[in-house]
């Protein structure tokens, strides 16, 4: 009988456990834990005929749709910094290309919403261009079209603000070269910053797209609609075959009773049989024809796709070198003003050593002065022209001794004159 007392007991204790967390919980600022759950975002849905439309959706309905594991979307959570990155997979492209991020299909996009100024110039000029190519025979699938305009946008945003980088930071970097200043230093110093953070994502898409490239597995993974097709040509097939005739031949169990039945006649199982045959090699036929079909396909979409890509990595390859020149050019002019540094750090030795030897020479004629004012007898004092002598052969040494000194140090360059 202890134990349902203290079950009972127990009961009675979670209650006002409860009661204390929540108490606690409404002190604090919140009412308890909150379970992580899958928040609905905003998505921009853009299908083959240029429309769009603006829907909330929830990470497990896009996965559950594009066919899509937790980490691919993960890339293009907004509240997380991940680097550029194009995956393919089996039913859809996921693009993180600098502020477009989209999931492509073979029928459909969907690009995260945002209130960027890329991200609704991305969505406008993909229905445009979806809306004028409705009626127009053109190669790229749908999934392509997409890929090509997230390219765009991004190889031109970039390259865009490579050359306002440019503009901005080459008038500032000739100025400092002319007069070297704190203000102009510290300008250089936020414009390099600026330059590093943008070469780094230029040099990320460069080697996105290179990757890409080189790999062709990877680009054979992007061609969503193909291997639709494909497999809806496969369902059909399928389909085909459930629907061929049956031989009329019947089996039966060695352990069930037989019942009589009506023989088939040899000329009859012979025709069923050359029917059977005839449609198995019609079906072998086509899927042989089919297959030799989506391989050269595949061999010359995948040299489409590469064209294509090598467009935009030509695009990139120009503006990373771009950025490499205007790099060299800071370093050309941190260059220039160490070397003015060291120039005027020179003049700086040189004007020491000036007044070390004028020093000298001013010490011998201190020497002389003092020699002369000692108090003891010598006839060198007699005779009054001992002093003229002593202080003109003192100021002759001492001036071939400064010349030897400062052709010395002019044949060591320690400063250029």
């Amino acid at each position: 009988m202890e134990k349902p007392e203290n079950s009972s007991k127990a009961e009675s204790t979670a209650p006002n456990t409860g009661a204390r967390t929540g108490a606690f919980g409404n002190v604090f600022g919140f009412s308890g834990v909150k379970k992580r759950g899958h928040g609905s975002r905003s998505w921009i849905k853009i299908d083959q005929n240029g429309n769009a439309k603006v829907l909330e959706l929830d990470k497990s309905t896009i996965m559950r749709n594009c066919s899509l594991p937790s980490r691919d979307l993960r890339l293009l959570d907004p509240l997380f910094i991940y680097p550029s990155a194009i995956l393919g997979r089996e039913k859809a492209i996921v693009v993180n290309l600098e502020q477009i991020r989209c999931v492509i299909t073979a029928d459909e996009a969907f690009v995260m919403n945002s209130l960027d100024g890329s991200v609704m110039q991305y969505k406008t000029e993909l229905c445009n261009r979806l809306q004028a190519s409705r009626d127009q025979a053109d190669e790229l699938p749908f999934e392509f079209k997409a890929l090509e305009l997230a390219l765009e946008s991004t190889c031109t945003s970039l390259d865009a603000q490579a050359k306002e980088l440019a503009s901005e930071i080459r008038p500032v970097l000739d100025e400092l070269a002319s007069s070297i200043s704190t203000l102009n230093l510290e300008r250089v110093r936020r414009f390099k910053g600026n330059l590093l953070g943008l070469t780094q994502r230029v040099q990320k898409v460069h080697d996105e797209i290179e990757h890409l490239m080189d790999d062709d597995g990877d680009m054979a993974e992007m061609y969503l609609t193909e291997k639709k097709e494909k497999m809806e040509g496969y369902v059909s097939n399928d389909s085909d075959i459930e629907n061929i005739p049956s031989v009329g031949v019947k089996w039966h169990s060695k352990s069930a009773p037989t019942s009589p039945v009506t023989p088939v006649s040899p000329g009859a199982a012979t025709n069923e049989s050359q029917k059977l045959q005839r449609a198995l090699s019609s079906i072998t036929r086509s899927s042989r024809h089919e297959s030799f079909t989506t391989t050269s396909s595949q061999k010359e979409d995948i040299v489409q796709l590469e064209m294509l890509l090598e467009a935009y990595f030509v695009f990139i390859d120009h503006t990373l070198s771009k950025l490499s020149s205007l790099k060299e050019y800071i370093d050309d002019t941190e260059d220039l003003i160490n070397i003015k540094l060291a120039n005027v750090q020179n003049q700086l030795i040189q004007f020491e050593l000036l007044l070390t030897a004028a020093t000298f020479v001013v010490t011998c004629f201190a020497v002389v002065t003092g020699v002369f004012g000692m108090n003891f007898a010598t006839p060198v004092f007699n005779n009054p022209f001992t002093f003229n002598w002593v202080l003109v052969l003192s100021c002759i040494g001492c001036g071939i001794l400064y010349f030897c000194l400062f052709m010395y140090f002019k044949g060591k360059k320690l400063f250029p004159i």
